[in-house]
């Protein structure tokens, strides 16, 4: 178990990356989704062990990972956004080298250890090609082979799908899933189709702070019978957003809105139909609503909350 409990992050500024961010993360899958700077990556390097926080703690299995980062070291894997290779390596060479850096090896050496890894992500036949040669997702794919290297505990991959072509994304994704069995693997992502793919559980950060939490199946269950989709005319659009919750609005066909809608049964708009929930119908939600919060937080004055002597 991974154990976040109320974790600050404050850089000069003062700027809040994170305002008291508290998660338990199973075994498995897990998947953070949110907003370009709405504290991920910051939240990924603290659990890395490369940030030092301002205040909370991380344990992992029940090891203070925040006072002894040490220990998270030893126990992780991680596949940050922006992996650099050497281009005039080949994919065995790069390996061979990033394992040294880790200081792992393996009984039968770490030739045989690294044609293993190799075979594992499906690079066994370009392990001889220059790394310069690689596709995106054969890069993603030998940066995953270092990652799991030593047999990690915890795996962190940080937007790793991003670029990716479908046929690339759908191989990494059956590796992500062959990870997950045996250990806890976090992916931090803005692509809401890589967690709804892959994790049975997620979070959605946005501003520093989880706005929700839980099993992606009961998340879209909350939604049955409060989703409604119908195609409009650009000037429709503006009137329906007036007088209902409009989560997503898609252009087709170069003149028309695709157009998502939340609300009670019997409330869409006319020529509206209910469509099965989606995890982006509970991520655009839960937004919308975040942003309704911040608002509404934002209009009260300072007086207001202050406290008497």
């Amino acid at each position: 178990m991974l154990r976040i409990q109320d974790l600050v992050k404050i850089y000069p500024g003062p700027v809040a990356a994170l305002k008291g961010v508290s998660l338990e993360i199973p075994e498995g899958l897990f998947g953070l989704l949110g907003p370009n700077g709405a504290g991920k990556s910051t939240l990924m390097n603290i659990l890395s062990g490369l940030l030092e926080p301002t205040g909370g703690s991380v344990t992992l299995d029940g090891v203070d990972i925040v006072k002894d980062p040490r220990a998270v070291w030893a126990r992780l894997g991680y596949l940050p956004q922006d992996f650099g290779f050497y281009p005039s390596l080949s994919g065995a060479q790069m390996l061979d080298f990033l394992l040294r850096l880790k200081g792992v090896d393996a009984p039968q050496g770490r030739k045989a250890l690294v044609a293993e890894l190799l075979e594992r992500v499906n690079l066994a036949d370009a392990a001889k090609r220059k790394v310069r040669t690689y596709s995106g997702g054969m890069r993603q794919r030998l940066g995953i082979a270092q990652a799991i290297a030593g047999n990690p505990r915890l795996v962190i991959v940080d937007e790793p799908t991003a670029g990716l072509d479908p046929e690339e994304r759908q191989r990494f994704y059956r590796i992500l899933a062959e990870l997950g069995r045996d250990r806890i693997v976090l992916l931090s992502t803005h692509i809401v189709e890589d967690i709804a793919t892959l994790c049975p559980r997620f979070a959605v950060i946005r501003g520093g702070r989880c706005v929700t939490s839980g099993g992606t199946s009961d998340a879209r269950k909350r939604l049955d019978g409060r989703v409604f989709e119908g195609i409009v005319q650009p000037d429709e659009l503006e009137r329906i957003r007036a007088a209902h919750r409009v989560t997503q609005a898609v252009l087709v066909e170069g003149s028309l809105f695709r157009t998502r809608v939340q609300g009670e049964p019997g409330s869409q708009p006319a020529g509206f139909v209910s469509v099965p929930p989606t995890l982006e119908d509970v991520y655009f939600g839960v937004m919308d609503e975040s942003r309704a919060a911040d608002a509404a937080r934002a209009s009260v004055p300072a007086f207001a909350t202050a406290t008497v002597a």
